[in-house]
């Protein structure tokens, strides 16, 4: 009886086995709980955004496919501003774990400096995440190599290979091409953001900001897929960039490395242009930047170093620097004595070596101490007689005068198509009342008008300016909107579309015989017996008309002489001259300023004549 009692279950302590068990497994189950939901909370709360990154690029991208930017070329077809293939190291910000960090390594490893780390967080700031920043352009073999070692340790960096710009012919070219640079914050507030998505330079001064969405091109868009590393791993669709437009100058090469080399080393500028378009064939600047450091990213240091040099090398003399023209005026002022009947082409004034308003005990001198004797109005223009434009100045009035300069272009923009163009002063009551406060300082006196007469005074223009007037003579009056372009080219198919000339008012003129005897008197500048730039046309492989100029930069006192010994360089006078041939046809007209080069026949003529010798193809003499 008890044997088989032994055997009967034991109820109680299977039940307290059971919820034994049952604690142990809620105990589990709470605790497998609060894992997972301690799991969730990191992954949803915590790691959200990191998590979030990741999802969203294991997903198809669409990014924008950069344009080829169009090519820069001269009249003739030569390049001058092209695309070499180069490599760039990028970094994409969401796709780098430690930013800084890598920041640093890459410095560590020497493919950045700390001015340039700078630069980038600033670049970071300014762009999206997702956005590729360029950290350094034009890597050399070297530093390539450099990278490929250590890229398994730079995650969302790469080397990428992208189309530089390149100036073949450097500081010849600086000022009238320009460069391109990074995209800046302002330059983001004037430009469409998605066109420009993966576009990282962008035409800073000159002809390369002027036509920048001509050579621009227009963005294409592919969608790649792409892992949760960003990394690409397909492209399902494209949209092919459209090419920029290859922008064809007016410029002639020849003529602008001739005026170039003729200007290398001094402190001047050169424009020449064709009288029967404006079209721009020579615009040069001396001296100049190298081109190709800045786009590919000049030190902060040494871009303060071109700011801050004395000759500045940055500055655009001929589209900004401003001048007395000087003597190169005389055929404009005869011109207007013409049109104005104060003087007849035959009239003679007699020259004693200096003018004396009537009343007025001041002498203002010819540059010829002893005079010139009686001279008519071509002879005036052949010696650049002082006397006689200061006569005619005072007998045609400032008012008409100015009026007269004025409808050559003297004294404002001309309308170039570049930015930054100044404009210059062609004086008057009205200006002069305009320019200054003072009451006292507002009054005109009868010797401005005097020394107006021959381009001193108040009278500013730019060598810009210059060329246009002269081009105007060379054509008889006929005046075109001055242009740096000639035609726009189809990169894919060659068709070109020239450019059409646009005609400005003109400068007419009702006296018979008005022009001849202005254009006979400037040929008699370089070919005639008392030229004052009778050295530079007698070599002449051609009949050229010019005129010699001289300007002022230090005045000495009335009864002293000035002597350039005694006056420190950068005071000394400049020197100008303005020139158009063949004398038949004109094809070309020239102004040259040479800062303190002190004469203009002697020193800024045979620059002249050289670049009209290089455009016109004839052998130098």
């Amino acid at each position: 009886m008890m044997a088989n009692d032994a055997r009967i279950k034991d109820h109680w302590a299977e039940q307290r086995m059971f919820l034994a068990r049952m604690i142990i497994a809620g105990i589990l189950m709470a605790a497998l709980t609060v894992v997972i939901l301690t799991r969730l909370v990191q992954l949803q709360l915590v790691q959200y955004d990191y998590f979030s990154t990741q999802s969203q690029g294991n997903r198809i991208r669409l990014q924008p496919v950069v344009p080829t930017r169009g090519l820069i070329l001269d009249r003739n077809g030569n390049v001058l501003a092209e695309n070499r293939p180069s490599f760039a190291l990028e970094l994409v910000p969401e796709q780098v774990p430690d930013l800084e960090d890598t920041l640093a390594r890459l410095r560590d490893i020497g493919l950045v400096n700390d001015e340039a780390l700078a630069e980038t967080r600033e670049e970071i700031r300014q762009h999206r995440r997702f956005d590729a920043i360029s950290v350094r352009d034009r890597l050399s073999d070297e530093e390539v190599a450099r990278f490929a070692v250590n890229r398994p340790w730079f995650e969302g960096v790469e080397i990428k290979a992208r189309l530089s710009r390149h100036y073949p012919h450097g500081q010849a070219l600086a000022h009238a091409l320009g460069y391109v640079g990074g995209i800046s914050a302002d330059d983001q507030k004037e430009i469409d953001e998605a066109e420009y998505a993966g576009t990282s330079h962008i035409g800073k001064v000159s002809v390369e900001r002027s036509f920048e969405p001509e050579l621009h091109g227009v963005s294409g868009q592919e969608q790649v897929v792409v892992n949760a590393r960003g990394r690409s791993l397909d492209t399902l669709d494209r949209t092919a960039a459209q090419h920029g437009a290859d922008v064809v100058l007016g410029i002639d090469l020849d003529a602008q490395l001739a005026a170039w080399q003729a200007l290398e080393g001094r402190r001047g500028a050169a424009v020449a242009i064709d009288p029967a378009t404006g079209e721009i064939l020579v615009f040069v600047s001396t001296p100049a930047f190298d081109p190709n450091a800045l786009s590919a990213g000049l030190s902060r240091k040494a871009y303060n170093a071109l700011l801050e040099d004395i000759d500045k090398p940055m500055f655009n003399r001929a589209l900004r620097g401003t001048y007395p023209p000087g003597s190169t005026i005389k055929p404009m002022v005869a011109l207007a004595a013409l049109q104005t009947r104060v003087k007849g082409p035959t009239d003679r004034i007699a020259c004693r070596g200096y003018y004396q308003i009537p009343g007025n005990r001041h002498r203002y001198r010819d540059w010829k101490p002893e005079g010139h004797g009686a001279v008519d109005m071509i002879g005036s223009i052949e010696q650049s007689c002082d006397v006689y434009y200061y006569s005619i100045a005072r007998d045609i009035g400032i008012e008409r005068l100015s009026a007269s300069l004025k409808r050559f272009g003297l004294g404002a923009a001309t309308g170039l198509d570049m930015p930054g163009e100044k404009g210059g002063v062609v004086p008057s009551p009205e200006w002069k009342r305009a320019a200054f406060s003072k009451a006292a300082n507002q009054v005109w006196f009868p010797g401005e008008t005097v020394i107006t007469g021959i381009g001193q005074g108040f009278m500013l223009v730019t060598p810009l300016q210059l060329a246009h007037a002269t081009a105007t003579i060379a054509s008889r009056g006929k005046r075109y909107r001055p242009t740096m372009l000639h035609a726009l080219r189809d990169p894919v198919s060659g068709r070109t579309t020239p450019l059409t000339p646009e005609a400005l008012p003109g400068v007419n003129v009702d006296v018979e015989g008005g022009w001849d005897t202005i254009i006979e008197g400037m040929h008699a500048v370089m070919h005639g017996p008392r030229g004052t730039a009778r050295a530079v046309g007698r070599t002449a492989a051609f009949q050229m008309a010019g005129k010699s100029g001289t300007a002022q930069v230090f005045t000495v006192a009335q009864n002293q002489k000035y002597r350039a010994v005694d006056v420190a360089e950068r005071l000394r006078d400049h020197a100008l001259f303005v020139a158009f041939g063949p004398l038949e046809d004109p094809k070309i007209a020239v102004a040259i300023i040479v800062e303190n080069g002190e004469s203009g026949s002697r020193v800024a003529g045979p620059i002249a004549r050289r670049i009209m010798e290089a455009y016109l193809r004839v052998p130098a003499a």
